[in-house]
């Protein structure tokens, strides 16, 4: 029988790959490399989600990397815009393709617009402007609609996020700086196509590593593909097997860290759509029932999410240099303390150094 992993020990396991239980000495490109990409929806998250785990890391140090065309926001995993290197780009962008695909015929503010439509040549057509420029979305779609009379602009445009992969380009998303959302091909933007022949297995290890010990279900999650469970079974005499306390059958790569379930886990804040929170089928492992519906009942807004021994106890939010945290349960005093240490760190990164006159203010438990 496979041994079971009781929900602390995935939580410390999954902690220990997202480099949460201690801040990491790690260049940024081979931490965007270790956690398989960012989700960055918000174009500022990953600064936030680097800082959480880098000891040291500073603005410049992504926005370097994201000028340089070193790292690229694209739409991947999920559908959601993610931070990759640009193996990566091109390689985990070919590999769900699949659910751009499917999302065209499915969608259900473009399908039905779009049927009938010859979307390979609303595609290529969408290619040739953006090799002239990167593009805002409005752009592109009123450029395209002349030539689709009674297709809405919008529509047209999706076309060719769905088909092309398209690059959010700098200014979009470098620190301290502002602009609107211009898109361009992966190729044009880096010179190479996406991956003709990505390799599942590779990506499912990726996953693993960063995210495990998971079953085949949370790999889904992750991706946003269905239909692994083959991909798995392909790796299963490479994997270490276990069982989760329900039953469910987890795989985890052989020497990846699992520490002991008393293992220290650190205060940490987390920003919006950060990917630990969100690539599992079941995140009990971070993130209790209880609590996820409170994080769910934002008026539509994913908030802040603030760690206190490795799970969600409270969400936070930063506004005019006024950290406000709120918990979901009482804290003793020494979590308040840590909480309030790890929250003045974090106005001294997010204000740039210049947090005189700053607060962190804690608000009474939301129970």
């Amino acid at each position: 029988m496979p041994d079971v992993l009781t929900r602390r020990e995935l939580n410390r396991a999954t902690l220990a790959r997202q480099l949460l239980l201690d801040r990491a000495d790690r260049q940024v490109l081979q931490t965007v490399e270790h956690l398989a990409g960012l989700q960055a929806q918000q174009p500022f998250s990953p600064y936030y989600q680097l800082w959480s785990r880098l000891r040291g890391f500073r603005p410049d140090d992504l926005a370097r990397l994201l000028v340089d065309r070193t790292v690229v926001r694209v739409a991947a995993q999920r559908g959601t815009i993610h931070l990759l290197s640009v193996p990566d780009a091109v390689g985990v962008r070919a590999w769900v393709q699949p659910l751009y695909v499917t999302d065209l015929r499915t969608n259900a503010e473009h399908a039905k617009a779009l049927a009938g439509i010859d979307v390979d040549a609303v595609a290529a057509a969408a290619r040739t402007l953006l090799d002239e420029k990167p593009r805002t979305m409005a752009e592109l779609g009123a450029l395209l609609a002349p030539s689709w009379p009674g297709v809405g602009p919008t529509h047209l445009a999706y076309v060719a996020r769905a088909l092309l992969g398209l690059v959010q380009v700098p200014p979009r998303a470098v620190w301290g700086q502002r602009g609107q959302t211009r898109v361009t091909t992966v190729e044009d933007w880096l010179g190479r196509p996406l991956d003709p022949a990505p390799s599942p297995a590779e990506y499912v290890r990726r996953y693993l590593g960063s995210f495990g010990p998971a079953s085949v279900m949370d790999v889904q999650t992750w991706c946003g593909l269905t239909r692994l469970k083959s991909v798995v079974d392909e790796l299963r005499p490479s994997l270490r097997v276990f069982r989760d306390e329900a039953g469910r059958e987890l795989f985890d790569l052989p020497g990846a860290p699992r520490p002991p379930a008393d293992t220290p886990a650190p205060v940490r804040f987390l920003p919006d759509f950060d990917n630990v929170l969100r690539s599992h089928a079941d995140r009990t492992r971070v993130v209790d029932d209880v609590s996820r519906k409170r994080m769910n009942r934002r008026n539509g807004v994913v908030p802040h999410a603030l760690l206190v021994d490795g799970e969600v106890a409270g969400w936070w939010r930063l506004e005019d240099g006024v950290l406000t945290v709120t918990p979901f349960r009482p804290l003793s005093a020494a979590e308040t303390d840590a909480v309030e240490a790890e929250g003045r760190d974090l106005l001294t990164f997010a204000l740039d150094g210049a947090a005189g006159g700053a607060e962190v203010r804690m608000l009474p438990a939301e129970e």
